[in-house]
């Protein structure tokens, strides 16, 4: 689409798929579009969805529409970019994901029986499972071994790692039978966790020291410990049908918001907040508290 011939579709969606072609037409675009590669894009595509998320959660539903707005213009994007080299088209997206859709909800398109929404999210990572083993076939065939977790993205955020790493690895059988034993397997991680700190070479202050050379055996051992925990507490996560990155965004957006009633107060007061003893810092973080709660109903 980059000649400026009329996409096959019409409407709003291909009024801007045009748009898009034209910044990236080889005369009269914009140099700077035209400059985009796949490679340079991709920190915008995760800025983006990472804006969008953060305006759902500010409920600001005018700035949903915009950042909703700029994670497609990276979509698009990146489709016309393909196009021009004769990859895939925007049209191709749509259609992949339409019938994978289609595929992942046979309980909405075929006769399978779907229940609640957690024997729905069940039923589509066994597809996705699926989906796996036969793509796992056709790499053997082609003389490479994949993994189950090959696309769960390393660069990801590590708590949306973990989360994801371990509904697959769930869904493909490796699994606690109930919730009470993966509370056991968090006291058992936060039992190692506190042996290997108790070893680590450790400040006045109780921080662990590395050694000369940024490292030290004892130290790594104890931050691996430490994530063995974390991964644990997001399979409790998981097992209550909890999104451990939405809540652990949740619980960071709480804090600003105490944390900012707090600075306010300080600044009434004509105090500067960083000057405050603790006692003082603790009854603000509770009058911060019961703000909210008043205004909220509860806490």
């Amino acid at each position: 689409m980059c000649d400026g011939e009329r996409a096959a579709g019409s409407g709003a969606f291909y009024d801007f798929v045009e748009t898009v072609a034209a910044l990236r037409a080889p005369e009269g675009g914009c140099p700077w579009n035209r400059a985009q590669t796949h490679e340079s894009l991709t920190e915008y595509l995760v800025e983006e969805a990472y804006e969008a998320a953060d305006a759902i959660e500010a409920r600001d539903t005018r700035r949903v529409e915009e950042e909703l707005g700029d994670v497609l213009l990276q979509v698009v994007l990146q489709s016309q970019i393909a196009a021009e080299a004769g990859e895939f088209t925007i049209d191709d997206v749509c259609a992949t994901v339409d019938e994978k859709m289609v595929r992942r909800h046979p309980h909405v398109f075929s006769d399978a029986a779907g229940g609640d929404a957690n024997e729905v999210a069940r039923l589509w990572e066994q597809v996705k499972l699926a989906e796996k083993e036969e793509a796992a076939r056709r790499a053997s065939e082609s003389g490479r071994i994949p993994s189950l977790l090959d696309d769960v993205p390393r660069s990801f955020p590590a708590l949306l790692q973990a989360q994801k790493i371990s509904r697959k690895a769930a869904a493909a059988g490796f699994e606690w039978d109930a919730l009470d034993g993966v509370w056991a397997k968090v006291r058992e991680e936060e039992a190692e966790l506190r042996e290997a700190y108790a070893a680590a070479p450790k400040s006045e202050d109780g921080r662990m020291l590395r050694g000369a050379d940024a490292t030290d055996p004892l130290v790594e051992a104890a931050e691996l410990e430490f994530g063995d925990l974390l991964f644990a507490l997001v399979n409790v996560a998981r097992h209550m049908g909890i999104d451990s990155e939405s809540a652990l965004r949740r619980t960071c957006a709480k804090f600003r918001s105490r944390w900012e009633s707090m600075e306010g107060e300080a600044r009434a007061s004509r105090t500067q907040i960083d000057r405050l003893t603790a006692d003082a810092l603790e009854g603000l973080w509770q009058a911060a508290k019961d703000r909210e709660g008043a205004e909220h109903g509860s806490e």
